[in-house]
């Protein structure tokens, strides 16, 4: 397509249909809990610097998504859950998505850069990279492992906001990655069990599909019961803090009990009271990710305020 059309394209499309490309659902909690991994850094960080880093994350979790629709466009039309996305229904264009999430990718990297350090760039580069070449391009359609390796994608953005505030990857980055990294599994597994006829028609073979959902299930609950301890190790840290404490306790016993209800169900059930249940969990899911990460938000703004400031010292890890 000539650069004439593609202009064109651009021109007629609404300005909420490139809003929609950059899927602003999945960008606002990546970049929530990038925000909080600026906030419970160590080291105060100016509000401009703040708002730079977060606004130019936001762009480059926009660009990952609006490139993933670029990619996944002739799936994404067999989808009955995703088939009125922009690119199917056919309100933009491929060549126009392509071009969006490029020069998205390329501001935001380079403006990240420039307001933040390029530890932070990198890995947010790094990110955009991850979730379209190796997730969307050679994951996705060719292994059901496809969304516990490429998890890791999803799973940068507290990292980066860590290193945009510190300069450094650190142990408490490494620890609010794994939290995010082994949520991702079982959160996408349960909106397989309920959408698994969608990703057959495609020709996905995410787990549902390939091992069946008592498998599923299985896994679900084996990923739940390795994350809720990892949880709750970030409150033993100089990040934690009683109410990160009591929110992991609180939410990790809510969300393995949830996991445990969903291993006992019979895809019989599941079937005649369409699969309620998983998309109840899948929808708890996303208020358990989000609550954890507003927990440790809330623990950092009790120490700048001078509350609590002996809670490491009080674990013996500071």
């Amino acid at each position: 397509m000539n650069q004439t059309a593609v202009r064109d394209q651009f021109d007629c499309a609404e300005v909420g249909d490139y809003l929609r490309l950059m899927k602003p659902r999945v960008m606002s909690l990546a970049v929530f809990t990038a925000g909080v991994g600026i906030l419970v850094a160590p080291n105060p960080v100016h509000p401009v610097l703040f708002l730079g880093s977060v606004l130019f994350i936001a762009l480059g979790a926009g660009a990952a998504g609006a490139l993933n629709m670029w990619w996944d466009a002739d799936i994404d039309g067999v989808m009955k859950r995703t088939r009125n996305r922009p690119i199917p229904a056919g309100r933009i264009g491929r060549e126009s998505a392509l071009a969006f999430g490029l020069w998205l990718a390329g501001i935001s990297v380079g403006m990240l850069a420039l307001t933040a350090n390029f530890l932070a760039a990198g890995l947010l580069a790094a990110a955009i990279f991850y979730y379209v070449v190796i997730y969307s391009a050679w994951l996705k359609r060719l292994t059901p492992e496809n969304i516990v390796i490429g998890g890791a994608a999803g799973a940068l953005p507290p990292v980066i906001g860590w290193a945009a505030a510190t300069g450094m990857i650190g142990f408490e980055g490494i620890l609010m990655f794994l939290v995010v990294f082994l949520w991702t599994p079982p959160h996408f597994w349960a909106l397989a069990l309920f959408t698994d006829e969608d990703y057959r028609k495609a020709g996905v073979p995410m787990l549902p599909v390939t091992h069946g959902e008592h498998v599923t299930r299985n896994r679900i609950l084996v990923y739940v019961i390795v994350l809720v301890p990892v949880s709750l190790v970030v409150a033993f840290t100089p990040i934690g803090g009683p109410v990160y404490m009591v929110l992991s306790l609180a939410l990790g016993f809510l969300l393995l009990s949830s996991a445990m209800a969903l291993r006992a169900r019979k895809a019989e059930q599941a079937r005649q009271d369409r699969h309620e249940r998983e998309r109840t969990f899948f929808r708890f899911s996303i208020v358990y990710l989000f609550l954890l990460f507003l927990g440790l938000a809330a623990d950092a703004g009790l120490k700048a305020a001078g509350l609590f400031t002996f809670w490491p010292i009080w674990f013996g890890v500071a």
